[in-house]
């Protein structure tokens, strides 16, 4: 007996030709589901034995259409027996009869044959072609829809250049910013909403809807710049600036229930310096504006403009309000200030402080601590002191840098994510000039973001004695990346943890020591503080340095 088995493109039903010189006949089969198959089982030879998954029932007619074997439990008459073996609509027919089956009782067959051996032959054809079809069906299925996908996922439309500006803006928030729930969103989703519900038809409407992005992070310091912002803002870390020479911040701690915004700093000799702005007063207003509501991006630009135009603030220092108005200039950002004080009596207790006042971080910044060191160290210096305070941060290298000038070997700060240490900074020692000498850092609520970083890495690792206050709490880190337009992103990138694991976001670095109420900023009235012990702000210069 041979077993044909046949199938064509047009058809998934499976036709078998059973060959036998005395008895042809023809089997079709309909698979529905093909879930298992068993090997045959060894029977009394001229037996065959097959298992379908469900009960199935059998009608038989004679080619006249009369006769049958229906009922549930009525064997059909033939000598060809089958069990369950899997879910089956199938007729097929024979010179003797058409037969059909169907769920409902077992259905058994017995027909003789020539010889078990050709009977075991039949039976493994029978079970290759059906799994080599059953295997390119599953295929085909596969193959279609993966093509599907991949249309469904293709734009209708065709990319604008506004929209290829917006999709780079995406990307770089997708690629750097720290948060990856995005504040809890599928970024995915809202790319695509955005290309087709946001109008982008000019380069005004494409910035607006990148600011609408940005938004929904819920994250004040990632922000968008259009191409002059981005301009003033790296020459700002450049070491120029026009402005009045403030630096703010959101409200933190006892300043959090206040309305309006802090000044963290001001800077030396600038116009609101000159006006008597001072840390932590509170700008409430800037040009009849109020500030309740303001972001400190927004506020930023409104203190900023032509040099020689004015602006108008109102300033509240504790209970007293003051409206002042203030000329624009250009600030000039050195950031390093250094003098020698010499301290008469004190021969063995450091009697030669070199001093250095870090103002800000911006590219100049550690090569310029380096040469205040080197000049310094030229007048026989004992010991050095390091004023951080009113130092509202800038370049996160330039601090990292400036640390490993102190360092000589150490952690300097961990950068995290949401899933915990992402990178390391440390030093060898190998940028290290000023390592052993006594070394005591000066903080307030002015010192913020790269300064904390530096004064936290000195402080855990008991390489300098921290005086003052809490510093200002500035625990993220922002990076600025420049698009293809000219504009620009700030992007909160990571936040930072000190080498000793402590998270100062809103909290601040706490120093060792308090300073007096009275001590004063600049160079000269330190160096009085450590010279006059009549003074209310004496300072023992063997206390300076003293654990």
């Amino acid at each position: 007996m041979e077993v044909l088995a046949s199938s064509s493109a047009t058809s998934t039903h499976l036709h078998f030709t059973f060959s036998n010189p005395k008895k042809p006949s023809s089997f079709t089969f309909k698979p529905t589901i093909i879930s298992q198959a068993h090997p045959w089982k060894s029977f009394s030879i001229r037996i065959i034995d097959a298992r379908l998954l469900c009960r199935i029932s059998c009608i038989k007619t004679n080619l006249n259409g009369s006769g049958s074997c229906g009922s549930f439990g009525a064997p059909c008459k033939h000598d060809l027996l089958f069990h369950p073996l899997c879910r089956l609509n199938k007729s097929f027919s024979s010179q003797f009869g058409f037969f059909s089956a169907s769920h409902g009782a077992p259905l058994r067959f017995r027909k003789r044959t020539s010889s078990f051996q050709e009977v075991m032959s039949c039976s493994e054809k029978i079970r290759e072609h059906v799994s080599v079809v059953f295997l390119r069906l599953v295929a085909s299925i596969l193959l279609v829809t993966s093509v599907s996908i991949s249309v469904s996922n293709t734009p209708s439309w065709a990319l604008s250049e506004e929209n290829l500006l917006f999709l780079e803006a995406w990307r770089t928030i997708d690629r750097a910013y720290v948060d990856k729930t995005f504040n809890g969103q599928s970024w995915f989703r809202y790319r695509e909403n955005a290309l087709r519900n946001e109008p982008m038809n000019n380069r005004e409407e494409t910035y607006t809807a990148i600011k609408k992005m940005l938004a929904t992070l819920n994250d004040p310091f990632t922000r968008f710049l259009e191409p002059e912002k981005f301009k003033s803002l790296r020459s700002g870390t450049q070491g120029a600036l026009t402005g009045v020479g403030l630096s703010i911040g959101y409200p933190t701690g006892s300043e959090g229930s206040r309305a309006g915004l802090v000044v963290i700093s001001a800077a030396p000799g600038g116009p609101a310096n000159r006006a008597g702005i001072v840390s932590g007063d509170i700008i409430l207003e800037i040009d009849n504006t109020s500030t309740e509501s303001m972001g400190i991006y927004d506020a930023a630009d409104r203190l900023q403009g032509p040099e020689g135009s004015s602006v108008e603030l109102t300033i509240q220092t504790g209970p007293e309000i003051k409206h002042l108005a203030l000329t624009r200039e250009k600030i000039s950002l050195n950031p390093v200030k250094s003098r020698l004080c010499e301290v008469p009596g004190s021969e063995k207790n450091y009697p030669k402080i070199g001093y250095i006042k870090l103002t800000s971080f911006n590219q100049q910044t550690s090569a310029a601590v380096k040469e205040a060191i080197d000049t310094l160290r030229s007048n026989n210096v004992n010991a050095f002191v390091l004023d951080l305070r009113d130092n509202s941060g800038g370049l996160f290298p330039e601090g990292i840098e400036t640390a490993k000038i102190w360092l000589d070997k150490g952690v300097i700060v961990y950068i995290c994510d949401n899933h915990g240490v992402r990178d390391i900074y440390d030093t060898d020692g190998s940028s290290a000039i000023a390592a052993s000498e006594p070394l005591a850092v000066l903080v307030n609520k002015g010192t913020a973001s790269a300064s904390e970083i530096l004064a936290a890495a000195l402080k855990d690792n008991n390489r300098a004695v921290l005086f003052g206050e809490p510093t200002y709490g500035k625990g993220k880190i922002q990076s600025v990346f420049q698009l293809s337009d000219g504009s620009g992103l700030a992007v909160t990138v990571a936040r930072y943890e000190t080498p000793a694991h402590n998270d100062i976001d809103k909290i601040g670095v706490i120093p060792d020591h308090p300073l007096p109420n009275s001590f004063p900023k600049d160079e000269n009235g330190f160096c009085g503080c450590l010279q006059d012990s009549s003074s209310a702000c004496y300072l023992n210069n063997a206390q300076l340095f003293s654990r």
